[in-house]
């Protein structure tokens, strides 16, 4: 992933070298040739993705193109920032490696699950997880009939079979531990201490925040959004509808198309491009002409 814009531009290829630098090992090698073990660790996969995401920002900037409203789906949000003018490339490419570090730290000493759960409402799917019992909650809101859980291996499995029999469908994700519920908040102290210590500037542009879906351009009000981020349910179904508000167009910077598959499910008719590869660049580039 991301050998397209690496190819194509030196300001891609400069993103991937300060990915470098904020990692301590060779993030290209990773994302070109894996092995994926190896990428899939989420102290590499992290930084990895961000320099993804940024080396296809690079290739929009390079076009004239700059966004009307940002937003990124959890890691994403950092990689929004960058887009939005808020922070520095090098700085949040620092502090997504960290991030990486710390939870990968916390899923060792607390370890836990993640699922998706399908076909229901979000009220049923939280009021499930109060009944499972256990260290259990909604982690992301992504659609209006998909959220995911997380939490103890236990308490999620619980959920899984909660749903089933209530006419859903849940299927677990392959990750290494319980992101965005009370199991990691090991690791917030650290990286609340990183996020302050790096300038945040006013936005050029609306940033959608996972934690509120509300819209802001108010530095310290992005970087306390972006403290709780960590721990917080990511309400992107509020976010989209929020974008949809604030832009004609969107365009998804980064890896595949996963969330041009969400959109479609929340907002049927959204136009969206992806800018992965140089049929979307130019699609994005045209419809902003």
């Amino acid at each position: 992933m991301g050998r397209g814009p690496y190819e194509a531009s030196a300001a891609a290829r400069g993103v991937f070298e300060l990915a470098a630098q904020a990692a301590g090992t060779d993030v290209a090698r990773l994302c070109f040739e894996g092995p994926i073990e190896e990428l899939t660790r989420t102290d590499n996969l992290q930084v990895a993705l961000s320099a993804v995401n940024l080396a296809h920002l690079a290739l929009l900037q390079e076009q004239g193109l700059s966004p009307s409203a940002a937003a990124g789906h959890s890691l994403g949000e950092y990689s929004a920032l960058v887009a939005a003018g808020v922070l520095s490339a090098q700085d949040a490419l620092g502090l997504v490696a960290l991030r990486g570090r710390l939870m990968q730290r916390e899923a060792l000493r607390h370890p836990g699950g993640m699922a998706a759960v399908l076909g229901l409402a979000l009220a049923a799917i939280e009021a499930l997880c109060h009944e499972a019992g256990g260290r259990v909650v909604v982690a992301n809101h992504n659609s209006p009939e998909q959220a995911v859980i997380s939490g103890q291996i236990e308490a999620v499995a619980r959920v899984a079979d909660l749903a089933k029999g209530a006419g859903g469908k849940a299927v677990p994700l392959a990750v290494s531990g319980a992101w965005h519920s009370p199991l990691i908040v090991g690791a917030e102290a650290e990286l609340e201490a990183a996020i302050r210590a790096v300038p945040f500037r006013a936005a050029r542009c609306p940033v959608v925040c996972n934690v509120s879906g509300a819209a802001e351009t108010d530095p310290e009000r992005l970087r306390a959004n972006l403290v709780r981020q960590l721990c917080s349910p990511v309400c992107w179904v509020d976010t989209q509808r929020v974008l949809a508000g604030l832009a004609d167009l969107f365009v998804e910077v980064g890896p595949k198309r996963v969330l041009l598959g969400l959109l479609k499910k929340t907002i049927p008719g959204a136009a969206g491009v992806s800018a992965e590869d140089p049929q979307g660049l130019q699609a994005a580039t045209e419809r902003v002409e």
